[in-house]
């Protein structure tokens, strides 16, 4: 798949302990961008940050957090990610969710075996 030009960048901040049927919600958000054919997700974990609730979540403190900020960027033509922002609003309960418009100036990689 080649994607070039202009593009949407989506942000998804959540807590590593936050679930979806049974399975992290990071991984369940990932598996299912890749099942419909987004571009591309990353997940990124935090070392401290806090949300709406305003609790910190630290990696500083002696009890080590079990529920780190993670976020997930997706990167997609604008129509895909618009098409896949419905799907989001129903697995993210608790989080943030943000888009802004990027030109992707090089994607590129070689086909999918699996």
């Amino acid at each position: 798949m080649k994607l070039s030009g202009e593009g949407m960048l989506v942000r998804i901040f959540i807590g590593e302990s936050d679930q979806w049927h049974g399975k992290p919600l990071y991984e369940a958000i990932v598996l299912r961008a890749r099942e419909e054919g987004i571009a591309g997700a990353t997940v990124v974990r935090g070392i401290e940050g806090y949300g709406a609730s305003s609790h910190l979540h630290t990696t500083r403190l002696l009890e080590l957090s079990s529920d780190l900020p993670v976020v997930i960027e997706i990167v997609d033509q604008v129509d895909r990610v618009e098409a896949f922002m419905p799907t989001l609003d129903e697995m993210v309960g608790d989080g943030l969710v943000t888009t802004e418009r990027v030109h992707v100036v090089t994607y590129r990689g070689s086909e999918r075996t699996d």
